[in-house]
């Protein structure tokens, strides 16, 4: 028997990133993890600004390591393409100079990302890490929680346990209650290729909402060495309504669609397509108790709009430790007071997803969409207009606002 304040269960990039912050605030923790990295996970591989921001406060040399990576790809802006095939660029900085260590977002498999925080991890005398290691019991102790794993090898007591381990969290289901729910789940398939045609110069994401699929999107996403991820990605509840089969989905839009047809004539698959959930954090849950914190995507975090999940994961994982800092110094791990980590996250998160969660309910209309690529498309000026919202939430609230687009159409 191990006895700990802090174990962390999961080390995809919420545990890392819980793990890491504990580290830089000199308090130990135990890291566990079922897998040995580096390992596969199904994903879109984008990693946001939020991700970058974070390791650079945190330690300016783990984003000094990173940049000095090759295995993954600057990126500059989003390419959208609305269902009626018009295309606008959208640069995540107006008037911006391209340079690596400085790129507002990345693209990088999540096989190598999540390695490299691992190796960063490793770096760290006061994180135990046990890879290969399958938690098969999380229970309450006196203590706090008693943590054991498949062979019987560990058993952990912790103070405080802090639960990472992804979109099919057994312990968010069962013990937290966080049931899922279709409204506010997306299910998505990927596949990794190789010589696709008419990428951005830039690296420019790419977001398709093909009629067909709409309110879900197609992507393709830039990596290095001329690779691309490429998936499709749509609600449970309209997913179930339609009857819609993603996979058949996916393939009848890159050999049939006039777009991607071409596009994809030469291209190579390199990994098989698979699918994968994503818990949205478009309904206010509660993702405390005592004794315990959810972080990422067991704690549904993901965004409603885009799908991505690593920076809110970095978000509420940094939250987390922080928070872990409070407990241990106030020897207070109750429900009530952990409510302070649910407020922290909904007050940093919350806003931001259910902004997207609006505007991806806006989006589920290929009309609504095709005027607003039109507006945007007549006058370059509201280009830069949309950019600067990109780091500006008040200017972001506007899109949802029909106003908005009434001068947007004047100007």
């Amino acid at each position: 028997m191990i006895k700990a304040d802090v174990c962390i269960v999961g080390a995809g990039p919420g545990g890392a990133a819980t793990a890491l912050k504990l580290s830089y605030l000199g308090i130990p923790c135990i890291l566990i993890d079922k897998a040995d990295f580096p390992r596969d996970k199904v994903c879109g591989d984008a990693i946001s600004g939020k991700v970058t921001t974070l390791l650079n406060r945190l330690d300016p040399a783990i984003m000094q390591r990173f940049n000095e990576e090759s295995t993954q790809i600057d990126v500059w802006g989003i390419r959208f393409v609305a269902p009626n095939m018009k295309e606008l660029d959208i640069p995540f900085k107006p008037n911006y100079v391209k340079d690596v260590k400085s790129a507002p977002g990345y693209v990088s498999k999540r096989m190598d990302f999540d390695n490299f925080l691992i190796e960063e991890v490793k770096k760290r005398d006061n994180i135990d890490f046990r890879p290969n290691t399958e938690v098969t019991s999380m229970t309450r102790s006196e203590r706090g929680y008693q943590v054991k794993d498949k062979s019987g090898a560990l058993e952990v007591d912790a103070r405080l346990l802090i639960v990472a381990n992804g979109a099919y969290s057994a312990f968010s289901r069962k013990q937290a209650g966080l049931e899922k729910d279709p409204k506010h789940y997306a299910a998505a398939v990927r596949a990794y290729y190789k010589n696709v045609s008419g990428l951005s110069a830039n690296n420019f994401i790419e977001l398709h909402f093909v009629k067909s699929i709409t309110p879900g999107y197609f992507w393709i996403f830039p990596l290095p060495n001329g690779e691309v991820n490429v998936g499709l990605g749509m609600r449970s509840d309209i997913l179930s309504k339609r009857k819609v089969n993603l996979k058949k989905s996916f393939q009848q839009i890159i050999e049939e669609h006039p777009r991607f047809r071409e596009r994809f004539k030469n291209a190579e698959p390199i990994s098989k397509l698979e699918g994968y959930g994503l818990p949205l954090g478009s309904k206010r849950r509660i993702i405390s108790g005592d004794h315990f914190m959810l972080v990422g995507d067991a704690g549904h975090l993901v965004d409603p709009l885009t799908g991505e999940g690593i920076g809110n994961a970095f978000y509420s994982g940094f939250i987390a430790a922080e928070q872990a800092e409070k407990c241990l110094q106030e020897q207070n791990f109750s429900a009530s007071y952990l409510q302070a980590y649910d407020v922290r996250v909904a007050r940093v998160l919350g806003s931001e997803m259910r902004l997207s969660y609006r505007l991806q309910r806006m989006l589920m209309y290929p009309r609504i969409v095709n005027l607003i690529a039109n507006i945007i498309a007549s006058n370059k000026k509201i280009i830069n207009v949309i950019s600067g919202m990109y780091n500006d939430f008040d200017l972001r609230e506007q899109l949802v606002k029909p106003i908005f687009w009434v001068k947007m159409w004047f100007k």
